[in-house]
């Protein structure tokens, strides 16, 4: 049991991680989950990736899941399967079942002008095409992170991209 220091972490999710079979693999267990918005920011689809960015944009915002209660371990399998074109950054939600506001850790795209940001991202295209896929890959990579034999990250980006068509 850890000591009563361990802040707990509450962190926006806007792709692959609003499906709770995705984070529980990731986290190894089902935290609450609420639905959010993020106001000032607008959610892209990347080319040839399975996976969307967001970036700042006055006037957009993006609908999300707010994933409640991560231990510091919890934040660092985040942050290993974000990998390093995303920023973890502080950001303000509001909470779509009383307008709460809150305080909370998102992941933003770095790269800003990205040429591969590319038209909206659809959460429900991506889980009738790509959701086992993901799973699958997610096991792989929490595998490796308790047991990495020399594998490092790099070797499943291969699977979180399209497959280039024929």
């Amino acid at each position: 049991m850890s000591g009563s220091g361990a802040q707990l972490h509450n962190v926006f999710v806007y792709g692959s991680f609003q499906e709770p079979e995705v984070v529980k693999v990731m986290l190894d267990r089902s935290p609450e989950i609420i639905s959010v918005t993020l106001p000032g920011f607008k959610r892209f689809r990347l080319k040839g990736r399975l996976y969307p960015c967001v970036i700042p944009s006055e006037d957009g915002e993006v609908h999300g899941k707010l994933l409640m209660g991560l231990t510091d371990e919890e934040l660092e399998n985040v942050d290993a399967v974000e990998g390093n074109e995303y920023e973890r950054v502080t950001v303000g939600v509001v909470r779509e079942d009383n307008s709460e506001k809150m305080t909370v850790k998102t992941y933003i795209w770095i790269n800003k002008d990205d040429p591969d940001i590319d038209g909206e991202w659809d959460f429900e295209e991506w889980k009738r095409l790509h959701m086992k896929k993901f799973i699958e890959t997610f096991k792989e990579i929490m595998e490796w992170k308790r047991n990495p034999q020399g594998k490092g990250r790099d070797d499943f980006n291969h699977v979180l991209r399209d497959a280039p068509s024929a």
